[in-house]
């Protein structure tokens, strides 16, 4: 599925008019459905909005933001549903995870069975109880990073946003080592999406935690954003906007450095900045 769409618009500028066509995200809905390993019923855990691509990681990354997954191992697998009386085109906005036993008993526990917007990542939490477990301690990752990394890394995922730069509608998620190396983009029409997709890429390779990296989105930094990272191992999180409250004292409880209103050659350290240092 093409992750854009191309359409006619009539676009005016100043006192001059004309028809062109336009690029624009595609915004789709992804279900994802669930079952036990060897037998039993498929059910559905949950429907996301989303821009179609990279599907598989999405699930897996969405699965184990919700505490679903423990490890990659408890995926067996990530399967279109193979009935041939179900639509094409219906068939590819459906994943079903096989699941091993425990995570299946996870996932029922916390099936929602609605939808998330592009715009709401764990959606329904509302509480730093809520996503952050009372036996996950603290990160306590001891890395350090310059300002001047710092400053380098909005433009560095902008110059990778390929899908951004044609539809100017897509957020971005990238994951950076601590020597500013970019390693991972993901674009999503949500940016908790794209969080998503790129912790699942690293899930289903065997890479978590994330230790001694930096997650830089566009946009604002929600508190799903903070949580996703906090998940995953990921000791610091950068954005070109604002957080909200709520990610400011999830990030102060989880020991995430939290920095925010990343332009040009000023940001502000919203948490834990003792990360940041020089």
């Amino acid at each position: 599925m093409d992750p854009i769409d191309r359409v006619r618009v009539r676009a005016r500028d100043g006192d001059s008019e004309v028809e062109r066509e336009d690029v624009l995200a595609v915004e789709e809905p992804l279900e994802i459905r669930i079952r036990a390993e060897g037998a039993g019923p498929i059910s559905s855990f949950v429907t996301t909005m989303r821009t179609p691509g990279d599907d598989e990681e999405l699930s897996a990354g969405l699965l184990f933001a919700e505490g679903v997954l423990e490890n990659a191992g408890e995926l067996r697998s990530l399967e279109r549903p193979a009935d041939p009386r179900i639509d094409a085109e219906l068939k590819a906005n459906i994943l079903i995870a096989t699941l091993a036993p425990e995570a299946y008993g996870r996932a029922v526990k916390l099936q929602r069975g609605t939808v998330i917007g592009s715009a709401c990542g764990v959606c329904g939490k509302t509480s730093i109880e809520n996503v952050i477990p009372s036996d996950k301690p603290p990160l306590a990752d001891p890395i350090r990073v310059t300002p001047e990394l710092l400053y380098g890394l909005p433009e560095r995922l902008r110059e990778r946003q390929s899908l951004f730069a044609r539809t100017g509608g897509l957020h971005a998620a990238g994951l950076f080592s601590s020597g500013g190396e970019l390693l991972e983009i993901r674009e999503d029409i949500g940016r908790h999406n794209a969080t998503d997709k790129l912790v699942g890429a690293r899930l289903l390779r065997g890479q978590i935690p994330l230790s001694g990296s930096i997650l830089a989105v566009s946009g604002r930094t929600g508190f799903e954003i903070v949580q996703k990272a906090f998940v995953a191992g990921i000791p610091i999180v950068a954005s070109v906007s604002a957080p909200s409250s709520l990610a400011v004292a999830l990030a102060e409880a989880g020991g995430v450095t939290l920095v925010g209103f990343l332009r040009g050659r000023r940001f502000n350290v919203y948490a834990n900045a003792q990360r940041v240092c020089g």
